[in-house]
């Protein structure tokens, strides 16, 4: 009788004890910030920066180096290079997620020579990026820049959908430049689009951060555009950047109400993941195919006059849409 209350006693304590360090041991989950109040932060840190801070050397080919107006310094500051009508220019546009919207600032050294990706193709691209904070030393605030990682010679195309919003929004306003092989086997790029970007926090990492970067840190990337590399999502034959029918670079899921000037049947799925763009039950894949199965290349596809080769016309006459 003793050794079974013996037992007893040890089964509660040790279920006690478990209890208690499992309790103690869990951490508390704190939900992410309100997104409208954090971007009214990351505004204001980066507008102060852009006020604050001057770019060194603003030629597009070297590596850009941003750094505080000393004072009474005189040095340009980027924010001086708002809306110039020559390079460089300091450039924003809006970007509407988590039901607000957000000003996406990015400076222009040099636009490029070549093609504009879209917001769903692939880049090849040099970065060095950064992120804001705020530090006291001496009871004296300072907001500067933190480097956290760099490429100077890529070697991997990045998806634009699967990296971060603020380049899939930034990119688009860019262009490629020109290519050389060398006798060593490396290329050389020129005439490169080449910028800096800009992204509030709730168009980079938000709450999670990543690796070195802390939560809720607005984000600075130098930028050169290389390459880029074409994508066909929904596989009907037709790129991406070809189904763009608005061409302004950018395709994405509206909200449901919301017309999408990208998508032809109005079914809210815009062409460049709808395999029926025109929503007559044939397949675009099969719209565009031979009687000896072979793919008809885009540019024999008769457009909607019958002599212009614009794609967005080509594309309406594919869709029954010609207006």
């Amino acid at each position: 009788m003793n050794k079974f209350k013996y037992y007893f006693i040890l089964l509660i304590t040790t279920v006690s004890l478990f209890s208690c360090s499992k309790d103690n041991g869990s951490a508390e989950i704190t939900p992410p910030r309100d997104y409208a109040t954090q971007y009214a932060t990351d505004l204001n840190d980066i507008e102060e920066y852009l006020k604050n801070y001057y770019i060194e050397d603003v030629s597009p080919d070297v590596d850009t180096k941003i750094t505080k107006i000393p004072a009474g310094g005189t040095q340009p500051s980027i924010w001086s290079y708002k809306d110039n009508t020559s390079f460089p220019k300091l450039l924003s546009r809006d970007v509407k997620l988590h039901d607000i919207t957000y000003k996406l600032y990015y400076l222009v050294l040099r636009e490029g020579v070549g093609e504009s990706p879209t917001n769903t193709d692939d880049v090849l691209a040099a970065y060095k990026g950064e992120y804001l904070s705020r530090t006291k030393v001496a009871e004296v605030e300072n907001l500067g820049a933190t480097f956290f990682e760099r490429s100077d010679n890529p070697q991997t195309f990045f998806s634009l959908p699967s990296t971060i919003v603020g380049w899939g929004e930034s990119f688009p306003e860019f262009k490629t430049g020109t290519y050389s092989s060398n006798a060593d086997g490396t290329v050389s790029y020129n005439n490169y689009g080449s910028g800096v970007l800009f992204i509030p926090s709730g168009l980079g990492y938000y709450n999670s951060g990543s690796a070195s970067i802390p939560a809720y840190a607005p984000l600075v990337f130098s930028v050169k555009l290389y390459e880029i590399r074409r994508v066909d999502s929904d596989g009907d034959g037709i790129p991406n950047y070809l189904e763009d029918l608005d061409g302004d670079g950018y395709m994405r899921i509206m909200p449901t109400g919301v017309i999408n000037p990208d998508d032809t049947d109005g079914d809210g799925i815009p062409n460049f993941l709808d395999t029926d763009d025109d929503g007559d039950g044939v397949s675009t894949k099969k719209e565009i195919t031979d009687a000896t199965g072979n793919i008809i290349p885009f540019a024999s596809i008769p457009s909607c006059d019958g002599n212009t080769t614009d794609p967005a016309r080509v594309k309406k006459h594919l869709d029954k849409s010609c207006q």
